[in-house]
């Protein structure tokens, strides 16, 4: 029987990108090539009758050129405190397996890699807060990571930008934009700095993305 699971997570991404990152956009990359860390928090979430409420997880990724072109690199670090059952889970989740191809961006990441890194189970302590574009992070010995919106220059305010997809997405539905700083060391060494960062809800099952509208939308209410 194939493996039934839902994973909805709260999460940060920040890439080496400018501002108008390619992947969201059908552009070139920023440099013509891509590095990007991905940081999350489960907020619902279990594979078969594994729970996987509440752990964190990381994905680390870069290209010497443009994604499509491939010979990626890839890393997973997982949260310590899952058991062994939810370590399995949640790798075989975030490394792209047990979902149908090309239905989220976990497989098609995964599709573009040659080279995969031994997965890392390491405390990830993750801050963020997605309406405020805010988020800190920290894998001790790994990662460091920060990120806030992006200030308007003319009055020293947050500026609200946001991208919603309502179809051709493979990762999320909506995101708040912001700018991020990020510093990698160990197998995936890599650095960018005030650039760009998405705070958005992955949800995902066996069978892809879930087109739910995202709690982070409720101002379109106000």
């Amino acid at each position: 029987m194939a493996d039934l699971w839902l994973f909805k997570s709260e999460t940060y991404d920040n890439c080496n990108c400018e501002i108008n990152c390619g992947c969201q956009f059908n552009l070139p990359s920023t440099y013509g090539y891509c590095q990007s860390a991905f940081i999350g928090h489960i907020v619902e979430g279990h594979f078969n009758d594994t729970p996987l409420v509440g752990l964190n997880w990381a994905g680390l990724y870069k290209w010497p050129g443009e994604i499509k072109d491939g010979n990626g690199k890839r890393q997973i670090v997982i949260d310590e405190r899952a058991d062994e059952a939810q370590r399995v889970a949640l790798e075989t989740i975030v490394s792209g397996q047990a979902c149908k191809p090309l239905s989220n961006f976990f497989f098609v990441f995964a599709s573009t890699c040659s080279e995969f890194c031994e997965t890392l189970f390491l405390p990830i302590d993750l801050e963020a807060d997605l309406e405020g574009r805010t988020a800190r992070v920290e894998i001790p010995g790994i990662l460091k990571s920060k990120a806030g919106p992006k200030i308007n220059e003319f009055n020293g305010e947050p500026f609200h930008i946001a991208l919603a997809r309502r179809s051709g997405s493979f990762e999320f539905t909506y995101a708040e934009l912001g700018l991020g700083s990020t510093s990698v060391t160990g197998d995936m060494e890599m650095a960018f700095e005030d650039t760009w960062a998405h705070f958005c809800i992955h949800h995902f099952n066996q069978d892809g993305l879930v087109r739910e509208r995202p709690r982070i939308t409720k101002w379109l209410d106000s």
